[in-house]
């Protein structure tokens, strides 16, 4: 191993152990976020658990970016603009941004 790629390979070692550990918390997160859509598609979601909703997501997004799940991060922001001002046009996409998420991470999580 040349001296250029061996801190590569530290930093790639160093973001899986993270992401192992993170892993309880992410998964937490999506479930949460799971619930909150159901709740918001019957149409009860009350105010503070909309504002649960769209902080998780927005952690959520942030950290599935940190440790290179653009594609899945990026979903999570869609869920989290969403729930900044949900309306009865806007929620069934939240359905399909969470599928898109879950399928994004299945392999990883």
């Amino acid at each position: 191993m040349n001296q250029a790629s061996q801190p590569d390979s530290e930093l790639h070692s160093l973001l899986q152990d993270l992401w192992q550990r993170h892993l309880p918390a992410t998964r937490e997160r999506l479930d949460q976020l799971e619930k909150a859509i159901c709740v918001a598609a019957a149409g009860d979601l009350a105010e503070n658990e909309r504002a649960e909703a769209q902080a998780t997501a927005h952690k959520l997004s942030g950290n599935l970016g940190m440790f290179g799940y653009t594609e899945a991060g990026e979903a999570a922001s869609e869920i989290e603009y969403i729930f900044k001002g949900p309306t009865p046009k806007t929620i069934p996409a939240l359905r399909d941004h969470m599928r898109r998420l879950r399928t994004l991470l299945a392999e990883h999580l």
